[in-house]
């Protein structure tokens, strides 16, 4: 405890400066709806987000101190804490609500209502924010010394650097118009392909990428090392087992693969390799939550110890949360909402799971984020483990058919989302507690973020569901697949077990030898195409990371990233803006395909490649940009 009393925030206890403001709850919430959007669109796509917590903070610096000439660091950080909210939100959903989707499609169930997604949503996210403020004292203050969090400590650095200026907000802003134009011209104007695909004559395998600035950026920003895992998985796919499927001579096989090529290839992944892929996903987050049992139990037990002195640490602003009678008289109310309004399809055994795994994997989700980051928080794991408690639970208290789907779906998407936002408010609670800000007027942003987050991510489903279709090659859903599949699974048994096991192996074996599981059943599950253009990504980072001068490459890296975060928001929203044409018809309007229709392949394959080109090579330069103007 001595030591945490030494330590001292950038604005001191006694100092009180403008946080909670009109401007920061504005622009908070504006963020909030793009970058939850955004990462929607995103994940829906790559199974796969991003944290929006560095690139929020550095769009409010820039308005904040550049634009409006105001010097106040802790307003800044109520933006990027309402802020990222959305994409933690946007997450949990994403990974689980479509299911429901895709069951109305097969017939199953009737499509969910806007109502039913906004209150999962809501509920999901406000459970989350209330279960981690009795964490606070425990995991952020406590263990400042030995939980990291790096995206909170690195969004806290970001914010210190602004004092000097905001000028890397300009670098966002530059990523979001580009990516934008490049994404209207591939599936707006339609006038090059979006995917390059490769067939040896002869060879049942296929190989490709895709040219999308979102997707490359994805690979910049979680770096050579897993860009390769979840490459080396896509590989393994694409290039070893399908071919080995069709080599096998299986006549359902090679009737799926038909006369062969790209077609070929993708039929024998949509029915083949996507449930090899979900066992091995499914095996990767049951592995990744067995290595962490010690560490969790200890956290656990620590939390709940913690508990019976959070909020009382003193009267100090900096350790001011929300009161606990408050914190207590939230949950309680939440957890009978999640049980009484008919919207949810919860029974009161399915109320009481939420709250006893849903505040067992906030502290568990807030102690993984403290130590590995947002990025390698295991919240797929978590879903699946609750997934398959919740299901079997529900299934021998006597539920069956469509009601215990839609009822395991609604409690794992409102666990999911709570593993998320615990995550990211924990993150958010620790750069607050580097800069000095008061934890409870940033434990209400983050409930203001959550509550414009939960409206806009219903409408954001019905909208890209109505403009493509959930598990369609636009926005194929994996991680949601996979729930659906794993919740199907266990209720009648229909699973083709001999391809989910071999998934599984492949884990195990990936575990073995040392290589990060999910990332690599990512790439498996995932279309090769996706991997590479995530692996182009990945490579040009690995540029970067070899420069020898330290100081030049952490500046052109956070520099890199900054324009990366800001390509995903640029071609998210241009996504849902194609999205509403395709929705309302209009879509054939903008249509140029004819321009380029008569060309022959190796022609269109040669533009793609030439646009995707100059794709990575507005990330190089805008990656040494920074150095350049300091020269100067």
């Amino acid at each position: 405890m001595d030591k945490q009393n030494e330590f001292k925030p950038y604005i001191s206890a006694s100092k009180v400066t403008p946080e909670l403001t009109v401007t920061s709850i504005i622009m908070g919430i504006l963020l909030a709806v793009i970058f939850g959007a955004a990462n929607a669109y995103l994940g829906l796509r790559v199974g796969m987000t991003v944290s929006a917590s560095i690139p929020a903070a550095v769009i409010s610096m820039g308005v904040i101190r550049v634009i409006m000439r105001k010097n106040s660091i802790l307003e800044s950080n109520v933006v990027q804490t309402i802020g990222s909210a959305g994409e933690s939100l946007a997450a949990g959903a994403i990974f689980t609500l479509p299911a429901l989707f895709l069951w109305a499609k097969d017939g199953v169930m009737d499509k969910p209502g806007i109502v039913e997604i906004t209150l999962i949503a809501l509920l999901g996210g406000l459970l989350g924010v209330f279960f981690m403020v009795p964490l606070r004292n425990a995991l952020i203050v406590k263990e400042h010394g030995t939980l990291p969090y790096p995206e909170g400590k690195a969004c806290a650095e970001v914010l210190l650097a602004g004092e000097e200026g905001g000028s890397n907000a300009g670098v966002v802003f530059a990523g979001m118009g580009i990516a934008a134009i490049f994404k209207f011209i591939i599936d707006g104007l339609k006038l090059v392909a979006g995917e390059i695909t490769f067939a040896v004559k002869g060879f049942a395998g296929a190989f490709g990428t895709q040219i999308y600035p979102a997707v490359a950026s994805v690979g910049f920003i979680c770096g050579p090392r897993i860009s390769s895992y979840m490459f080396g998985g896509g590989v393994l796919a694409w290039l070893v087992i399908i071919p080995m499927l069709v080599f096998s001579g299986n006549k359902d096989i090679v009737d799926a693969f038909g006369a062969g090529g790209e077609a070929g290839a993708y039929a024998i992944w949509g029915s083949y390799i996507r449930y090899i892929g979900a066992g091995a996903l499914a095996a990767g987050g049951i592995i990744s939550l067995i290595k962490s049992l010690p560490l969790i139990v200890k956290t656990f037990v620590g939390a709940l110890k913690s508990m019976t002195t959070s909020g009382k640490a003193g009267n100090s602003r900096t350790e001011k949360d929300i009161p606990m009678l408050i914190v207590l008289i939230a949950i309680a109310v939440l957890t009978i909402v999640v049980w009484l309004v008919p919207a949810i399809p919860v029974s009161l055994l399915g109320a009481i799971i939420v709250v006893i795994f849903g505040f067992f994997f906030a502290t568990v989700s807030s102690r993984m984020v403290g130590i590995v980051g947002s990025s390698n928080n295991p919240v797929s794991g978590m879903a699946i483990a609750t997934l398959l408690i919740a299901t079997v639970i529900l299934k021998v208290t006597g539920n069956s058919g469509a009601e215990l789907m839609r009822s395991a779906i609604a409690i794992g998407s409102i666990i999911c989302i709570v593993a998320a936002i615990s995550g990211d408010t924990s993150q958010d609670l620790k750069t607050g507690y580097i800069l000095g800000s008061t934890p409870m007027k940033q434990q209400i942003g983050e409930i203001i973020g959550v509550v414009a987050s939960a409206f806009a991510i219903g409408g954001t489903l019905y909208l890209l569901d109505s403009a493509w279709g959930f598990g369609s090659a636009e926005i194929a859903a994996p991680q949601a697949t996979l729930m659906k599949m794993i919740v199907e699974g266990v209720t009648d048994g229909n699973l083709p077990w001999n391809l989910v096991f071999i998934g599984i192996f492949i884990a195990v074996v990936v575990e073995i030898i040392g290589i990060p599981v999910l990332p690599f059943a990512i790439g498996v599950y995932l279309p090769v195409h996706l991997n590479a253009c995530i692996m182009v990504g990945g490579l040009v980072r690995l540029v970067f990371d070899r420069i020898k001068d330290t100081k030049r490459k952490e500046e052109c890296t956070s520099n890199g990233v900054l324009f990366c975060s800001g390509m995903i928001a640029g071609e998210g929203l241009v996504g849902i803006l194609l999205a509403l044409l395709a929705v309302f018809g209009v879509d054939k309007v903008v249509d140029l395909s004819a321009v380029t229709a008569g060309l022959p392949l190796a022609v269109k394959n040669i533009l793609s490649i030439f646009v995707f080109a100059l794709v990575m090579l507005f990330v190089v330069l805008f990656a040494l940009k920074k150095k350049k103007n300091e020269k100067n």
